[in-house]
């Protein structure tokens, strides 16, 4: 009789220092019973389940890294505790795994390999941007990291494609990028489209404005520099 594989757990993360509050019980109790974790960085990843205080000493766990050194064929060895019947937690670097995140690679593996992924509910930035945005929630694309060589024109064919569509479009930017981005998207978009800037989110923090780019223009814009963010146009 073959061995039962383990089950892949999508395991949600803070999105920032002081915002345990934001996962749910049911996520640190699960994280509780692994052993096993996938994560960007181990240091991360220990840093938050310490948090979580968890019932096992830290030295207990195993860490998988997954970052642009690790090759094809040592991703494929972290499905083995999976395959040899233990259950593992894939975890981002901050929000959800799997969106805008490389641990998608890992969950298209295990769906090769016949296991079962179960994604837990937790925050994401994204979705909590376009909640809060006041925007098209029925129809938006997420666009990821914008080019720096071609930003002004990747704005303004978004802006199109949104007034078009009547699609909400969402993007990031490096931090340490945000506040010229900013500029940019001032000078670039048209004045009656709706700008969105969602900073911090769940963190004390928290900035979130929605307005026109002709009122954002008229306005005192805040300090964006190195903290995390998300922006959406809808024209």
């Amino acid at each position: 009789m073959s061995k039962l594989k383990g089950k892949l757990f999508l395991i949600p993360t803070v999105l920032g220092d002081d915002a345990l509050q934001s996962i749910p019980t049911y996520v640190i109790e699960q994280i509780h019973a692994l052993r096993y974790f996938i994560a960007e960085r181990a240091k991360t990843a220990r840093h938050f389940i310490k948090a979580t205080q968890p019932p096992y000493p830290i030295s207990d766990l195993t860490v998988m890294e997954l970052n642009k050194r690790v090759d094809a064929a040592e991703k494929k060895t972290f499905l083995n505790p999976l395959l040899s019947g233990n259950d593992v937690g894939l975890m981002s670097e901050a929000g959800c795994p799997g969106v805008a995140d490389p641990g998608a690679e890992i969950v298209k593996m295990a769906h090769a390999a016949g296991i079962e992924v179960v994604p837990m509910v937790g925050p994401s930035s994204i979705l909590l941007a376009l909640m809060a945005s006041g925007m098209n929630g029925q129809s938006f694309a997420f666009q990821g990291y914008l080019s720096v060589k071609k930003l002004a024109a990747d704005l303004k064919k978004m802006e199109q494609t949104s007034l078009r569509q009547q699609q909400t479009q969402i993007f990031i930017e490096t931090p340490y990028r945000n506040n010229s981005f900013v500029e940019t998207a001032l000078k670039t978009l048209s004045p009656s489209t709706r700008f969105c800037i969602a900073s911090d989110l769940t963190l004390p923090s928290q900035y979130i404005v929605t307005k026109t780019i002709t009122n954002w223009r008229k306005s005192e814009l805040p300090d964006l520099h190195k903290r995390p963010a998300v922006f959406l146009i809808l024209g």
